[in-house]
């Protein structure tokens, strides 16, 4: 298996850390480095950490429930970025406050240029599957 060089941080609002914790160690046991940049990250820090840092994946976690709206100022910057244009972004977590519509705020993320959306009723299994994948594409 490839080992993947991953980026995880929160939105610029979320000073959650346990979620971070919980990611790096999932990470590190399925054999990727990990490079955890911690909670309440604003947008122009990680846009440049990720230059800085060239990673295979960068994964977004959001607890407090404002992720939806902060993702979407987020990820222009990374996408308009040359060195990270095709770098794959995840976010996942609790990204609204409850009353949204999880299907259709998934959507609109990854049009917005998310390469997988995870809500907290998901699971980890589809963002194991994305991660498996990524291996396997680069094996290839």
């Amino acid at each position: 298996m490839h080992r993947l060089n991953v980026v995880l941080t929160t939105t610029a609002s979320d000073s959650h850390t346990w979620n971070l914790i919980y990611l790096e160690l999932l990470l590190q046991e399925w054999g990727h480095a990990v490079t955890n940049l911690g909670p309440c990250m604003p947008p122009e820090l990680l846009l440049r950490r990720c230059r800085e840092l060239t990673p295979d994946l960068v994964v977004v976690s959001s607890v407090n429930g404002l992720g939806f709206g902060e993702a979407r100022t987020l990820i222009p910057l990374l996408r308009d970025c040359p060195e990270l244009a095709e770098t794959p972004v995840v976010i996942g977590g609790k990204l609204g406050t409850g009353v949204e519509d999880e299907a259709a705020e998934a959507a609109e993320l990854r049009a917005a240029g998310f390469d997988l959306v995870v809500n907290d009723s998901d699971g980890l299994g589809p963002f194991r599957d994305f991660v498996e994948s990524m291996c396997l594409r680069v094996l290839r």
